[in-house]
């Protein structure tokens, strides 16, 4: 099964997603914008419209899409708005690419579910979106904490 997340940059996600348990690959690339085909470059010229996106695939005997949720929801702040920490534009926005209608409808319940719990002050600012095409980002930073040594 696939799941696809934006939650920033996506060098840390990436590694997040790849360390956990019943995650069985992952990729990094771009998604959510207009432009076919981006690069680095163009998606970080904030112009294209695209996230930084991690595309999961996962074997659900081992994790669900529910525990998929918690993970995301657990390695950035969805309350802030086209940004994570210093970084700040579009491309590092929360998102969640839903796949099929059960993901959106698991995701939107999920983000009720959290904004309700009270753990965030601020209003959740993630946008739940059918997946659009993804774009496999360039070779270097497929993997990159892993390629880098960096943790």
């Amino acid at each position: 099964m696939k799941a696809t997340f934006g939650a920033g940059c996506f060098w840390c996600v990436e590694d997040i997603f790849r360390n956990t348990k019943g995650v069985t690959s992952t990729q990094v690339g771009y998604a959510g914008g207009w432009k076919k085909n981006p690069t680095y470059e163009e998606v970080c010229t904030d112009t294209t419209g695209h996230a930084e996106v991690v595309q999961v695939e996962y074997d659900p005997d081992q994790i669900s899409y529910e525990q998929l949720l918690d993970v995301f929801w657990g390695c950035h702040d969805p309350t802030t708005l086209n940004r994570q920490g210093p970084d700040i534009g579009k491309q590092y926005r929360s998102a969640i690419f839903c796949h099929d209608s059960e993901q959106e409808r698991v995701a939107n319940e999920s983000m009720k579910k959290i904004q309700d719990s009270g753990k965030y002050a601020r209003k959740i600012v993630t946008e739940i979106k059918p997946a659009p095409a993804f774009y496999r980002a360039e070779e270097y930073h497929q993997q990159y904490y892993a390629k880098c040594s960096i943790r």
